[in-house]
């Protein structure tokens, strides 16, 4: 993956002064008199310059797409004043923020792809205001033409700033690339080479290793290109706000080649590779965007080794285990204890029997069906079935991993190492009194390592290392690796 650049725009406006220079007049007479000369007038002011703009275009990009996650806030939940001017389009809370929602991924407004259908607002594009200063686009994002229309109440000077560059130097025109059937000009051949070379890595090579919406109505690369080539052209060219996505403009990507690489990503897939049960066998309610429960599990009252309570006893992976053996496996002992069986036995039971226990028809304290749907529940009878896995040959009794760390380290540094850092110390999941980064989870719970790498982190951007078509040997190799980094 190329190193994302630190670019910086400098957008000025230009101002020019006339110097007025006096010339020296001289009289002759007939009858010779004194010559005098006229008073020089002081010198004319230096010409000034407006107050240059200095920022991040690119940065910019990003903001007009969700700017609360390019920012790190809360996302509003209010509707944006200007918001009530239209009734059109009837989305609410955070989206009424967005500027892409107003003015659309081709910049058109109403004159363009959200001149209609459930996007439309009526609201114009901003492609003429390419043609303004930016301190004057600046201005306007501070409520100097519509007092509703006033960001400085969430967006500081930098942010705003970083935006108007992003206005007046940012805009492109992608009726050259996009056709109005949603097709494209560009060249997939080309486009595959590119995406091998910087996509796959993170959205594997099928584009489907990175869910971005849920199980029920899942979101991948290839539905994003054919349904939204606008959007995708955008995303490519800035990144995605809040997630270590490379720019495209950064890494001197053309115009081109965004277009290749949308008319390749056109041809994959809109399936995905895993079914999502792992992800809600860690923790379902990050995944469905539910509140963490705060009672016990019914069935919590049969065991007394695991002193947990609360959301921790509605996991599955605490019964069960990281290594889904549990009683039988890494849980059989220690403070995870609880005694009850894994589900490793379970592949060979039917879609209905695993159904039957999932809710609660074997038994009602097992009923997760008051909070998981119908898609949900699929989803983890799938994963029981056909995604889980005998780490047994790869992780020994003392934890230590079976696998080529020099193997492991090629695939951390092309693709995990963009969150986590190249000594994987960049994400904390504890707290600055007791660290706990990737080497230490790698390194005191490599099952769980195992799994989440296998099905990636509920609620976060991370790929599925089986979409990326890592082997078990793979993630072996990855964990082995991961094991030598710092762990405090």
């Amino acid at each position: 993956m190329k190193k994302k650049l630190n670019t910086h725009l400098i957008v000025w406006g230009a101002a020019l002064a006339l110097i007025a220079l006096v010339a020296v007049g001289c009289s002759a007479a007939a009858t010779p008199a004194p010559t005098t000369t006229a008073p020089t007038a002081p010198p004319a002011p230096p010409a000034t310059t407006a107050p240059e703009l200095q920022g991040d275009m690119i940065r910019g990009g990003l903001l007009y797409d969700a700017w609360w996650e390019a920012i790190g806030a809360e996302a509003p939940t209010a509707d944006q004043p200007l918001w009530k001017t239209q009734t059109t389009n009837t989305r609410t809370g955070p989206d009424t923020w967005r500027c892409k929602e107003c003015h659309g991924w081709d910049y058109k407004g109403v004159d363009g792809a959200y001149g209609g259908g459930s996007h439309k607002t009526g609201f114009a594009g901003i492609v003429a205001a390419q043609a303004k200063p930016a301190t004057e686009v600046l201005a306007i994002l501070k409520g100097s033409t519509n007092p509703d229309h006033d960001f400085s109440t969430v967006l500081d000077e930098q942010d705003l700033i970083d935006l108007a560059l992003f206005v007046v130097g940012g805009q492109m025109d992608t009726a050259s690339w996009i056709n109005a059937d949603k097709s494209t000009t560009g060249d997939a051949a080309a486009g595959k080479t590119k995406f091998g070379e910087v996509c796959q890595y993170c959205h594997g090579p099928e584009g489907n290793a990175i869910n971005f919406d849920s199980i029920e109505e899942p979101e991948f690369l290839g539905l994003v290109a054919g349904d939204n080539p606008w959007e995708f052209f955008h995303k490519v060219r800035f990144g995605q706000p809040g997630w270590p996505m490379p720019s495209g403009i950064a890494n001197e990507w053309t115009d081109d080649d965004v277009a290749n690489v949308l008319a390749y990503t056109q041809t994959l897939t809109t399936e995905p590779a895993v079914s999502g049960g792992g992800l809600l066998y860690d923790a379902w309610w990050h995944v469905i965007g539910a509140e963490a429960p705060a009672t016990d599990q019914p069935l919590w009252k049969t065991q007394t080794t695991n002193t947990r309570t609360g959301a921790d006893t509605w996991r599955c992976k605490e019964c069960h285990g990281w290594d889904y053996k549990g009683v039988d496996g890494a849980y059989g002992g220690g403070s995870h204890q609880t005694g009850f069986p894994g589900i490793r036995d379970a592949t060979s039971l039917s879609a209905e029997d695993l159904t039957a226990w999932l809710t609660g028809a074997k038994n009602p304290d097992h009923d997760f069906s008051q909070v998981l749907g119908e898609a949900y529940i699929n989803a983890l009878v799938t994963f029981v079935q056909q995604e889980t896995y005998d780490s047994a040959d790869y992780i020994n009794a003392d934890k230590t991993v079976n696998g080529d760390a020099a193997r492991g380290k090629a695939k951390f540094d092309n693709t995990c190492a963009a969150c986590h850092g190249t000594d994987g110390k960049k994400i904390n999941f504890g707290d600055a009194a007791e660290p706990e980064y990737v080497g230490t989870v790698a390194a005191d719970n490599p099952w769980e390592f195992f799994h989440k790498i296998s099905f990636g982190h509920p609620g976060e951007p991370m790929p599925s290392g089986i979409a990326l078509g890592y082997t078990l040997e793979d993630r072996a190799n990855l964990a082995a690796y991961v094991q030598t980094l710092p762990t405090k």
